[in-house]
Protein backbone atom coordinates (compact mmCIF):
# COMPACT_ATOMS: atom_id res chain seq x y z
CA UNK A 1 0.00 0.00 0.00
CA UNK A 2 1.24 3.48 -0.83
CA UNK A 3 0.43 6.81 0.77
CA UNK A 4 0.81 10.15 -0.95
CA UNK A 5 1.39 13.68 0.26
CA UNK A 6 0.08 16.63 -1.72
CA UNK A 7 3.49 18.28 -1.29
CA UNK A 8 6.63 17.52 -3.29
CA UNK A 9 9.59 15.83 -1.60
CA UNK A 10 11.75 18.87 -2.45
CA UNK A 11 11.03 22.41 -3.53
CA UNK A 12 11.03 23.00 -7.29
CA UNK A 13 11.63 26.50 -8.63
CA UNK A 14 12.28 27.60 -12.19
CA UNK A 15 13.49 31.17 -12.51
CA UNK A 16 13.64 31.25 -16.31
CA UNK A 17 11.60 28.63 -18.22
CA UNK A 18 13.62 26.75 -20.81
CA UNK A 19 11.82 24.27 -23.12
CA UNK A 20 15.13 22.80 -24.25
CA UNK A 21 16.15 22.08 -20.65
CA UNK A 22 12.73 20.47 -20.15
CA UNK A 23 13.73 18.08 -22.91
CA UNK A 24 17.04 17.36 -21.18
CA UNK A 25 15.27 16.74 -17.85
CA UNK A 26 13.26 13.99 -19.52
CA UNK A 27 16.42 11.86 -19.43
CA UNK A 28 16.28 11.99 -15.63
CA UNK A 29 12.70 10.73 -15.76
CA UNK A 30 12.57 8.18 -18.57
CA UNK A 31 16.19 7.57 -19.53
CA UNK A 32 18.20 4.48 -18.64
CA UNK A 33 19.85 6.58 -15.90
CA UNK A 34 16.52 7.96 -14.75
CA UNK A 35 14.07 7.71 -11.90
CA UNK A 36 11.48 5.43 -13.53
CA UNK A 37 14.23 2.86 -13.98
CA UNK A 38 15.42 2.88 -10.36
CA UNK A 39 11.90 3.12 -8.91
CA UNK A 40 10.80 0.02 -10.80
CA UNK A 41 14.11 -1.77 -10.19
CA UNK A 42 13.91 -1.35 -6.42
CA UNK A 43 10.19 -2.12 -6.43
CA UNK A 44 10.60 -5.46 -8.19
CA UNK A 45 13.69 -6.31 -6.16
CA UNK A 46 11.64 -5.70 -3.03
CA UNK A 47 8.82 -7.95 -4.19
CA UNK A 48 11.31 -10.77 -4.78
CA UNK A 49 13.47 -10.23 -1.69
CA UNK A 50 13.75 -13.41 0.37
CA UNK A 51 15.56 -13.66 3.69
CA UNK A 52 15.57 -10.92 6.31
CA UNK A 53 12.49 -8.76 5.72
CA UNK A 54 14.40 -5.58 6.55
CA UNK A 55 15.97 -5.66 3.07
CA UNK A 56 12.54 -5.86 1.45
CA UNK A 57 11.35 -2.96 3.58
CA UNK A 58 14.42 -0.88 2.75
CA UNK A 59 14.07 -1.50 -0.99
CA UNK A 60 10.37 -0.65 -0.96
CA UNK A 61 10.98 2.58 0.95
CA UNK A 62 13.65 3.69 -1.51
CA UNK A 63 11.49 2.69 -4.49
CA UNK A 64 8.80 4.96 -3.08
CA UNK A 65 11.31 7.79 -2.69
CA UNK A 66 12.24 7.41 -6.35
CA UNK A 67 8.57 7.83 -7.27
CA UNK A 68 8.76 11.13 -5.41
CA UNK A 69 11.72 12.09 -7.59
CA UNK A 70 9.68 11.37 -10.72
CA UNK A 71 6.97 13.63 -9.35
CA UNK A 72 9.11 16.69 -8.71
CA UNK A 73 11.12 16.21 -11.90
CA UNK A 74 7.83 16.10 -13.79
CA UNK A 75 6.84 19.36 -12.15
CA UNK A 76 10.20 20.84 -13.16
CA UNK A 77 9.58 19.82 -16.78
CA UNK A 78 6.17 21.50 -16.75
CA UNK A 79 7.55 24.70 -15.21
CA UNK A 80 10.30 24.84 -17.83
CA UNK A 81 7.65 24.59 -20.55
CA UNK A 82 5.77 27.64 -19.27
CA UNK A 83 5.66 30.19 -22.07
CA UNK A 84 6.70 27.72 -24.77
CA UNK A 85 5.24 28.72 -28.17
CA UNK A 86 1.99 26.92 -28.97
CA UNK A 87 1.66 28.01 -32.59
CA UNK A 88 3.93 28.30 -35.59
CA UNK A 89 3.01 31.96 -35.75
CA UNK A 90 4.32 32.62 -32.24
CA UNK A 91 7.65 31.00 -33.00
CA UNK A 92 8.05 32.34 -36.53
CA UNK A 93 7.36 35.85 -35.31
CA UNK A 94 10.56 35.63 -33.30
CA UNK A 95 12.86 33.79 -35.67
CA UNK A 96 12.03 31.55 -38.65
CA UNK A 97 15.18 29.47 -38.13
CA UNK A 98 14.38 28.88 -34.48
CA UNK A 99 10.88 27.95 -35.59
CA UNK A 100 12.32 25.33 -37.92
CA UNK A 101 14.06 23.50 -35.13
CA UNK A 102 11.67 24.46 -32.30
CA UNK A 103 14.58 25.89 -30.40
CA UNK A 104 15.75 22.39 -29.49
CA UNK A 105 12.51 21.60 -27.67
CA UNK A 106 10.68 18.29 -27.89
CA UNK A 107 7.60 18.90 -30.09
CA UNK A 108 5.73 16.13 -28.26
CA UNK A 109 5.71 18.33 -25.17
CA UNK A 110 3.25 20.41 -27.18
CA UNK A 111 1.58 17.79 -29.35
CA UNK A 112 1.18 14.91 -26.90
CA UNK A 113 1.33 16.12 -23.32
CA UNK A 114 0.12 19.72 -23.38
CA UNK A 115 3.31 21.21 -21.94
CA UNK A 116 3.96 18.59 -19.28
CA UNK A 117 6.29 15.67 -18.58
CA UNK A 118 6.07 12.27 -20.25
CA UNK A 119 7.49 8.81 -19.41
CA UNK A 120 10.17 9.19 -22.10
CA UNK A 121 13.85 10.01 -22.38
CA UNK A 122 15.35 13.16 -23.87
CA UNK A 123 14.87 11.77 -27.39
CA UNK A 124 11.21 11.06 -26.75
CA UNK A 125 11.69 7.28 -26.55
CA UNK A 126 9.39 5.68 -23.93
CA UNK A 127 11.03 3.80 -21.07
CA UNK A 128 10.31 0.12 -21.72
CA UNK A 129 11.54 -1.52 -18.47
CA UNK A 130 14.26 -3.51 -20.26
CA UNK A 131 16.86 -1.97 -17.92
CA UNK A 132 15.10 -3.06 -14.73
CA UNK A 133 17.30 -5.65 -13.04
CA UNK A 134 15.88 -7.79 -10.25
CA UNK A 135 17.60 -11.17 -9.92
CA UNK A 136 16.35 -12.40 -6.56
CA UNK A 137 19.99 -12.45 -5.40
CA UNK A 138 20.47 -9.69 -2.84
CA UNK A 139 24.18 -9.14 -3.48
CA UNK A 140 23.75 -9.08 -7.27
CA UNK A 141 20.88 -6.63 -6.94
CA UNK A 142 22.91 -4.33 -4.69
CA UNK A 143 25.72 -4.20 -7.25
CA UNK A 144 23.21 -3.41 -10.00
CA UNK A 145 21.81 -0.66 -7.79
CA UNK A 146 25.23 0.91 -7.22
CA UNK A 147 25.65 1.04 -11.00
CA UNK A 148 22.20 2.59 -11.42
CA UNK A 149 22.81 5.27 -8.80
CA UNK A 150 26.27 6.00 -10.18
CA UNK A 151 24.85 6.57 -13.65
CA UNK A 152 22.07 8.68 -12.15
CA UNK A 153 24.54 10.86 -10.28
CA UNK A 154 26.61 11.30 -13.46
CA UNK A 155 23.46 12.43 -15.27
CA UNK A 156 22.38 14.81 -12.49
CA UNK A 157 25.87 16.31 -12.42
CA UNK A 158 25.80 16.88 -16.18
CA UNK A 159 22.35 18.46 -16.00
CA UNK A 160 23.58 20.72 -13.19
CA UNK A 161 26.37 21.95 -15.47
CA UNK A 162 23.97 22.52 -18.39
CA UNK A 163 21.81 25.15 -16.69
CA UNK A 164 22.37 28.55 -15.13
CA UNK A 165 18.91 28.56 -13.54
CA UNK A 166 19.46 28.80 -9.79
CA UNK A 167 16.21 27.00 -9.03
CA UNK A 168 17.12 24.06 -11.23
CA UNK A 169 20.63 23.92 -9.77
CA UNK A 170 19.12 23.77 -6.29
CA UNK A 171 16.82 20.88 -7.25
CA UNK A 172 19.62 19.00 -8.99
CA UNK A 173 21.91 19.46 -6.00
CA UNK A 174 19.28 17.58 -3.97
CA UNK A 175 19.21 14.74 -6.52
CA UNK A 176 23.00 14.56 -6.51
CA UNK A 177 22.93 14.32 -2.71
CA UNK A 178 20.30 11.57 -2.68
CA UNK A 179 22.29 9.59 -5.25
CA UNK A 180 25.28 9.88 -2.92
CA UNK A 181 23.22 8.36 -0.11
CA UNK A 182 21.82 5.58 -2.24
CA UNK A 183 25.25 4.56 -3.54
CA UNK A 184 26.41 4.32 0.06
CA UNK A 185 23.22 2.52 1.08
CA UNK A 186 23.61 -0.34 -1.39
CA UNK A 187 27.31 -0.73 -0.62
CA UNK A 188 26.44 -0.80 3.08
CA UNK A 189 24.23 -3.83 2.43
CA UNK A 190 27.20 -5.61 0.80
CA UNK A 191 29.25 -4.75 3.88
CA UNK A 192 26.51 -6.02 6.16
CA UNK A 193 26.44 -9.29 4.22
CA UNK A 194 30.10 -9.78 5.14
CA UNK A 195 31.85 -7.53 2.63
CA UNK A 196 33.26 -8.37 -0.77
CA UNK A 197 35.21 -11.40 0.42
CA UNK A 198 32.12 -13.05 1.87
CA UNK A 199 29.73 -12.00 -0.90
CA UNK A 200 31.88 -13.03 -3.85
CA UNK A 201 31.70 -14.78 -6.17
CA UNK A 202 28.01 -14.08 -6.61
CA UNK A 203 26.08 -16.24 -5.99
CA UNK A 204 28.22 -17.47 -3.11
CA UNK A 205 25.92 -20.47 -2.73
CA UNK A 206 27.12 -22.15 -5.94
CA UNK A 207 29.03 -25.33 -4.96
CA UNK A 208 32.75 -25.24 -5.79
CA UNK A 209 32.45 -28.55 -7.64
CA UNK A 210 30.17 -26.82 -10.15
CA UNK A 211 32.98 -24.45 -11.16
CA UNK A 212 36.09 -25.15 -13.24
CA UNK A 213 38.19 -23.30 -10.68
CA UNK A 214 41.42 -23.63 -12.66
CA UNK A 215 39.96 -20.93 -14.93
CA UNK A 216 38.54 -18.68 -12.21
CA UNK A 217 41.32 -16.22 -11.47
CA UNK A 218 43.45 -15.50 -14.54
CA UNK A 219 43.24 -12.44 -16.77
CA UNK A 220 43.26 -13.17 -20.51
CA UNK A 221 45.31 -10.90 -22.75
CA UNK A 222 43.62 -11.33 -26.13
CA UNK A 223 45.71 -8.68 -27.89
CA UNK A 224 48.17 -9.83 -30.56
CA UNK A 225 50.45 -6.82 -30.21
CA UNK A 226 49.98 -5.29 -26.76
CA UNK A 227 51.34 -6.47 -23.39
CA UNK A 228 48.99 -7.29 -20.55
CA UNK A 229 47.80 -4.11 -18.79
CA UNK A 230 49.21 -4.73 -15.32
CA UNK A 231 46.92 -3.94 -12.41
CA UNK A 232 45.27 -5.23 -9.28
CA UNK A 233 43.51 -7.80 -11.46
CA UNK A 234 46.71 -9.49 -12.71
CA UNK A 235 48.51 -10.38 -9.48
CA UNK A 236 47.98 -10.69 -5.75
CA UNK A 237 45.16 -12.26 -3.78
CA UNK A 238 41.71 -12.47 -5.36
CA UNK A 239 39.03 -10.28 -3.82
CA UNK A 240 37.15 -13.29 -2.48
CA UNK A 241 40.29 -14.54 -0.71
CA UNK A 242 40.09 -17.93 -2.40
CA UNK A 243 43.02 -17.73 -4.81
CA UNK A 244 45.65 -15.53 -6.50
CA UNK A 245 45.21 -13.46 -9.64
CA UNK A 246 47.43 -14.31 -12.61
CA UNK A 247 47.63 -13.52 -16.32
CA UNK A 248 47.87 -15.40 -19.58
CA UNK A 249 49.39 -13.78 -22.64
CA UNK A 250 48.28 -14.94 -26.09
CA UNK A 251 46.25 -17.84 -24.69
CA UNK A 252 45.74 -20.93 -26.80
CA UNK A 253 42.14 -21.79 -27.67
CA UNK A 254 40.74 -24.65 -25.61
CA UNK A 255 37.86 -25.62 -27.87
CA UNK A 256 37.29 -27.17 -31.26
CA UNK A 257 36.74 -25.47 -34.61
CA UNK A 258 32.97 -25.07 -34.95
CA UNK A 259 31.31 -26.90 -37.83
CA UNK A 260 27.57 -27.47 -38.20
CA UNK A 261 27.82 -29.90 -41.11
CA UNK A 262 25.18 -30.19 -43.81
CA UNK A 263 21.97 -28.22 -43.77
CA UNK A 264 18.72 -30.13 -43.30
CA UNK A 265 16.35 -30.63 -46.21
CA UNK A 266 13.28 -28.40 -46.23
CA UNK A 267 15.12 -25.79 -44.14
CA UNK A 268 15.07 -23.08 -46.77
CA UNK A 269 18.80 -23.44 -47.53
CA UNK A 270 20.57 -23.80 -50.87
CA UNK A 271 20.88 -27.26 -52.44
CA UNK A 272 24.68 -26.99 -52.19
CA UNK A 273 24.45 -26.56 -48.42
CA UNK A 274 22.62 -29.88 -48.09
CA UNK A 275 25.21 -32.00 -49.94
Amino acid sequence: MFHHSSKLQYNVRVDKPDPQFAKFLQQAIGGVEGEIRVAMQYFFQAMGARGDDKYRDMLMMTATEELSHIEFLGHAVALNLEGAPLTVQEEAAKDPVVNAIMGGANPRHILSSGLSAMPVNSNGVPFDMSHVYATGNLAADMMANVTAESGGRVLASRLYNMTDDTGMKDMLSFLIARDTMHQQQWLAVIEELGGWEAAMPIPNSTPQEHEATEHSYYFLNTSLDEPTPEGRWTSGPSLDGRSEFSKRDKPDPLGQKPSLGKARPHSGTQTEQQK
